[in-house]
């Protein structure tokens, strides 16, 4: 598919409606997010790395994280030879970590390929990982001025109640739908402006609770508002019990300086972050060979549950704290000028901000830094 066929992939025969998008044009001049750190400058890298950055995150949170990735990576050359570490730690407690992992691996791939810089079609940027269709109508839109549409969460739910479209969006159906839709009501110019306004509408007036009807420059036509069905739309996803997991996680501190943590695999939940030792459960690692060959049973002293939510479960970690002796540490993991080994390592407590480290496992030791101190 060449990005001109997808322009119009599903548009109508008619002309798109002017009004909807002078309307949000007009209102995004005067009300529209206009000092994101984003848009000063507005190039291809940052609008990037600010849309994966907004995948499943608000723009409070990331703002400070965004300020941050640029300052130490300023161009997609220096995130293509970053140490992959530096990239997970910067990233650190914004979560879906594939994203950080994705986007390096799009990094290498635009140097080896596009000259170190994000190509402007859409089927090279769908081609890249962690780029989706929205994702790359963005960037299309916001930093190349091209014709594309997006469809994230909050442009969903503007297309979904002013044109009083029921049904689950995630559903294949209503999704087209909504990107035909998404791809008509785009104006002939204004690209950038009105890309930033219909998420803007999304995020601050067409609000999932609390909508301020009485503020949106499309109330007057807007399907949802007129037959009461505001609260009712978009369809929310049909309800499903998550599964629950547990685990057992090994907190083996040397010294009161030193944790001792386990590279996860990847691809995986936390996948290439540094966490904690983990077990299926408490049995698994009393059972485990260094373990129980080394240590009595009462050395692992029971800390407060963890419990985390992802996506598609939740889990409750139950940590064991052990201290290390120094007669002991090569049980678990590398001696003194070894890095590494096997995956683990021994980190300095005072160093976490280094790495990347899974949020929940990095208040965990947080915490325990601090009781230390």
């Amino acid at each position: 598919m060449t990005m001109a066929r997808a322009a119009t992939a599903h548009s109508p025969a008619s002309e798109p409606l002017p009004a909807f998008a002078s309307r949000l044009l007009a209102w995004h001049a005067k009300h529209g997010r206009h000092d994101l750190p984003w848009q000063q400058p507005r190039d291809p890298y940052r609008v990037w790395l600010s849309e994966i950055m907004l995948q499943q995150t608000q723009v409070a949170t990331v703002t400070g994280y965004f300020l941050r990735f640029v300052d130490a990576l300023p161009t997609l050359p220096a995130l293509a030879r970053a140490p992959a570490d530096q990239v997970m730690a910067l990233w650190s407690g914004l979560g879906y970590y594939s994203r950080a992992r994705n986007l390096q691996r799009a990094a290498r791939l635009c140097v080896e390929h596009h000259g170190g810089e994000l190509p402007a079609d859409l089927d090279a940027l769908m081609a890249l990982p962690g780029i989706g269709r929205s994702t790359a109508g963005a960037i299309l839109s916001q930093a190349f001025g091209l014709r594309a549409p997006i469809l994230d969460g909050n442009v969903k739910r503007v297309l979904c109640r002013s044109h009083g479209i029921d049904g689950f969006p995630g559903q294949r159906a209503i999704e087209l739908h909504l990107w035909w839709l998404a791809d008509a009501l785009l104006p002939p110019s204004q690209l950038a402006d009105y890309t930033q306004a219909i998420m803007d509408l999304g995020a601050t007036v067409c609000t999932r609770a609390r909508p301020e009807c009485g503020n949106c420059p499309l109330r007057d036509d807007c399907v949802a508002l007129a037959t009461g069905r505001v609260a009712e739309l978009p369809t929310p996803r049909p309800r499903r019990t998550l599964p629950q997991r547990s685990a057992a996680w090994l907190v083996a501190v040397h010294d009161s300086r030193r944790v001792l943590l386990h590279r996860r695999p990847s691809p995986g939940i936390w996948g290439g972050l540094w966490s904690l030792p983990e077990f299926p459960d408490e049995s698994s690692l009393r059972g485990d060979r260094a373990l129980g060959t080394t240590f009595p049973p009462p050395a692992l002293v029971p800390m407060p549950a963890v419990r985390h939510v992802f996506t598609h479960y939740a889990l409750t970690a139950q940590p064991f704290r052990l201290d290390i002796g120094e007669d002991q540490v090569h049980v678990f993991a590398p001696g003194p000028g070894v890095a590494e080994q096997d995956g683990c390592r021994w980190h300095p407590l005072d160093e976490l901000a280094s790495i990347g480290i899974p949020q929940p496992v990095r208040r965990l030791l947080t915490g325990l830094r601090l009781r230390e101190d």
